[in-house]
């Protein structure tokens, strides 16, 4: 999300997340937010920075200058990585609590077990379609792979999620699924929601 106006419509349909991408080579670079705007929306709303292989502390100077509750990590951060942020996130910004969602890009053959040694360093996984864009490719992938997790660890599905494919969801492990990411499916142009759209998937899914 980056417009202003979209960003209050879809603020109205009480989404659990709202993301706000960081990333600047992405179609979706949120380079001018209205932080008047941000800052007036629903606390139940969870603002989350999308990141690709940032600098620690530019991740946590976003987190201080959005008043961000999340962040996702959408590159080749490792669990050093990740627990470097926490550690340094929790000295600088003490009196706030950041939710870390570390994302995967999935394809045929996914090593499920490397995913073992971030448990302890993030709160949630998220599972997306295997791409050199970083995520926001409008393309499933094959949901029958996540049979191979056999973690504990919640996780958000993404990748390609579509009107005509979201009911299949719940043939899913519905215990492991946290969240759905709901993205490039639900776009009039990259960055720019399709509220109809999406009130239509939040009534479906009784969100």
């Amino acid at each position: 999300m980056r417009d202003s106006g979209n960003i209050i419509e879809l603020a109205q349909l009480k989404p659990d997340y709202l993301g706000l991408i960081f990333y600047s080579q992405s179609r979706r670079f949120a380079a001018n937010l209205d932080k008047g705007i941000l800052s007036s929306l629903p606390d139940t709303i969870k603002l989350t920075g999308v990141f690709v292989n940032e600098t620690i502390d530019e991740v946590i100077n976003k987190i201080d200058e959005y008043d961000l509750n999340a962040v996702q990590l959408h590159g080749s951060e490792s669990e050093m990585y990740c627990k470097q942020l926490r550690d340094l996130q929790s000295v600088r910004l003490p009196f706030r609590k950041i939710e870390i969602i570390k994302a995967f890009g999935i394809s045929p053959g996914f090593d499920f077990n490397q995913l073992t040694q971030f448990n302890d360093v993030v709160d949630y996984f998220l599972f997306d379609t295997k791409t050199t864009e970083h995520g926001g490719s409008g393309i499933a992938f094959d949901w029958q792979i996540l049979n191979q997790y056999s973690g504990s660890k919640p996780y958000f599905l993404s990748g390609g999620l579509s009107p005509e494919n979201i009911s299949e969801i719940s043939k899913l492990a519905p215990e492991q699924i946290y969240g759905i990411d709901l993205n490039s499916k639900f776009e009039l142009e990259p960055g720019v929601k399709d509220i109809n759209s999406l009130k239509s998937v939040f009534e479906l899914i009784g969100k």
